[in-house]
């Protein structure tokens, strides 16, 4: 017999880093996951290092008909979904040149966002036949540029969502014709704290939408995100790397943020409606999970209706030009 606590989980992001260690905490716990993997060769080898119920979906996010074509899967099986993890992401530190999907879309924004935004739309109608559903956004406090991460470098900023009007083929969001990866990566954050609450807003607060902050996670080989910054800088990589995790001891361990990611989902008592929190480093080594502001521009409700409408009429018209 089924734990009547087991939930079914769908998580994005799950086959490394953050993400996996948030599965193998989950499914250690007896939820059932359904893992979305870019190819078949990364959900063979998840699978074979998770216990329990998993099952791996395959989806390169960046790909919005593959995307669709998973969900058009799910919604036509039927089953209730309790949890929409939305985890994934990729950064391009040091890049300045962009690169882009085969829709022409900055890879980090149809990545983080885009993929993400689709995946909320499509199936939202199994969480709602969930007793207990709940959406769980990786964001970043790199969104906001008074955190100690967020002023480094150049802030995040969407402007009037210039580039997103402009159509496929822009480089930034706001309109820039100039490439910043890590402007890039802090701008897709933003949109994943606007997409939660825009999402909270349309669902009038009957579901918890949470956004969060894992922290600065490096980890001791260098991956995850880094997996692709090593191709710009390596040098500078590693050298931020042992600095920031061995010397100052700022940084997160990606077990400590998996279990906080999988704290999110398996929560019994989560609050209705939208929350923002994050791992905030207390002193050097220690982190707490704490509700914390987002930015203004993280709490602009005029400008998250404006992001997701935007998305959703960009996506729908790439989605026709596929059939």
């Amino acid at each position: 017999m089924a734990d009547p606590a087991s939930k079914r989980v769908l998580l994005t992001g799950g086959s490394s880093g953050v993400g996996f260690e948030a599965a193998k905490v989950l499914s250690a716990q007896g939820h059932e996951l359904m893992i979305v993997c870019r190819n078949q060769a990364t959900a063979d080898q998840t699978r074979s290092l998770l216990p329990g119920c998993v099952h791996t979906l395959i989806s390169d996010l960046a790909d919005l008909g593959a995307v669709a074509t998973v969900c058009s899967q799910l919604v036509d099986a039927g089953a209730a979904l309790d949890a929409l993890v939305l985890n994934a992401g990729l950064q391009y530190a040091g890049a300045s040149d962009p690169q882009f999907s085969a829709h022409g879309i900055e890879l980090t924004f149809a990545v983080n966002q885009l993929a993400h935004q689709l995946m909320a739309m499509r199936l939202l109608p199994l969480l709602q036949k969930s007793n207990s559903p709940r959406v769980v956004i990786t964001a970043s406090e790199v969104h906001n540029p008074s955190s100690g991460a967020g002023k480094v470098g150049k802030p995040a900023d969407l402007g009037d969502l210039q580039g997103l009007r402009a159509g496929p083929g822009f480089a930034m969001m706001n309109g820039s014709p100039s490439f910043d990866g890590n402007k890039a990566y802090k701008d897709s954050k933003l949109c994943n704290v606007l997409m939660a609450r825009e999402l909270d807003r349309q669902l009038d607060a009957v579901m918890p939408v949470i956004a969060w902050s894992p922290g600065l996670v490096i980890t001791r080989n260098n991956g995850g995100f880094f997996r692709y910054n090593k191709r710009s800088n390596p040098l500078g990589m590693g050298t931020f790397a042992f600095v920031a995790r061995d010397l100052l001891r700022i940084t997160e361990s990606p077990e400590n943020a998996g279990r906080l990611l999988a704290q999110l989902v398996s929560d019994p008592e989560p609050s209705l409606g939208f929350s923002y929190v994050t791992n905030k480093l207390l002193r050097p080594g220690v982190h707490r999970l704490e509700p914390t502001d987002t930015s203004a521009e993280g709490a602009d409700l005029q400008k998250a209706t404006e992001l997701w409408r935007l998305s959703e009429l960009l996506m729908s018209e790439l989605l026709i030009s596929l059939t």
